[in-house]
């Protein structure tokens, strides 16, 4: 049953243009492509980003959080009660007027101790600083690297000044060693960030975080699996682009210093718009959605793959909301 669906799923009409399949992308004189079995490689990558991460964030992330002044905030440990801690991890952190009057008939305790007891163990459950600031300085370290990693194996690619060579010869475009490493080290970071999503600082977009890896990882795959792979380390560089600029913000704002994570941020709103609202749709999604229906006609892997990097856009259009009213307060010194 497996075997079929899977014959079924990849079925050549709906991920190549009519005339073209598969056996196009084998592998011959002398020239290599990507294969689907070569994501494989991302799982041990996977494995070695999260202990690389945990080394690096003990030591390289700890003690640059010592330099920089990062401070971690006392917090007084709540007296262990069953009652309440039951209620807590069971019912609700935030207990209305009517089940704090019940919690303190049942704990003994007066209704402003009970909610005293909420309040700090609330406390307690919120990352620290430090923790935070390694999440960000990891986060940072890569991205950086990312980008110019990226930036270099594309800096020579005619694809990067006309996006219109990212369809010519396609689907038979050989595979560079460059763009190997590229897709496999992004496939294999994205991953760990899925997989350490549980232990990692919650944020207010963690909803939106885990459709945005787990759409990234989607695209990474797809796209090697049906030889999107110029347009796809596009679509990686542009996302690399700002990314570091943010951490590093973090980085400085956890180490509180303002002035520095303000200009910074500043600096990474203006290139997050630039790159995302601007080059990204009109640049990237229009040679992916206009271009290639001038070449051949549209199939199912071409709209399969612009849904996906229309959801990305939609999450740029959500963040860079929150990021021009952060903005705003901050060149308002508000």
């Amino acid at each position: 049953m497996l075997a079929e669906l899977s014959d079924w799923f990849w079925q050549e009409r709906l991920w190549f243009p009519e005339g073209l399949g598969w056996a196009d992308l084998e592998d011959k004189d002398g020239r290599v492509y990507a294969k689907g079995r070569d994501l494989w490689a991302a799982l041990p990558i996977a494995l070695v980003f999260l202990i690389t991460r945990q080394i690096f964030e003990r030591t390289v992330a700890t003690p640059l959080a010592s330099l920089l002044g990062v401070k971690e905030t006392v917090r007084l440990k709540v007296p262990h009660n069953p009652s309440l801690e039951s209620y807590y991890c069971k019912v609700t952190k935030n207990p209305t007027q009517s089940s704090v009057a019940s919690l303190s008939k049942q704990t003994g305790y007066s209704e402003r101790q009970v909610q005293r007891w909420f309040r700090r163990r609330r406390n307690q459950d919120r990352p620290s600083l430090l923790k935070k600031f390694r999440e960000a300085s990891w986060r940072f370290t890569f991205y950086l690297l990312a980008f110019i990693a990226g930036l270099a194996s594309l800096i020579d690619k005619p694809w990067l000044y006309d996006t219109k060579e990212m369809w010519q010869g396609f689907p038979v475009l050989t595979l560079l060693p460059s763009q190997y490493w590229y897709y496999m080290i992004e496939l294999g970071f994205y991953s760990s960030l899925l997989f350490s999503v549980a232990s990692d600082v919650k944020r207010k977009d963690f909803k939106e975080q885990i459709v945005h890896h787990v759409a990234t990882i989607l695209l990474i795959s797809f796209s090697w699996c049906v030889n999107y792979i110029r347009a796809g380390t596009l679509i990686m560089l542009v996302h690399d682009s700002s990314d570091y600029l943010l951490e590093s913000a973090k980085m400085f704002n956890y180490a509180g210093w303002r002035n520095a994570c303000n200009y910074i941020f500043i600096v990474f709103a203006a290139v997050f718009i630039v790159t995302r609202l601007i080059f990204f749709p009109f640049w990237i999604i229009y040679c992916t959605w206009v271009y290639p229906v001038t070449i051949y006609p549209p199939f199912f892997g071409y709209y399969f793959f612009n849904g996906l990097l229309m959801v990305l856009q939609c999450l740029h259009i959500f963040w860079a909301v929150l990021i021009i009213r952060i903005a705003i307060r901050f060149l308002t010194h508000n």
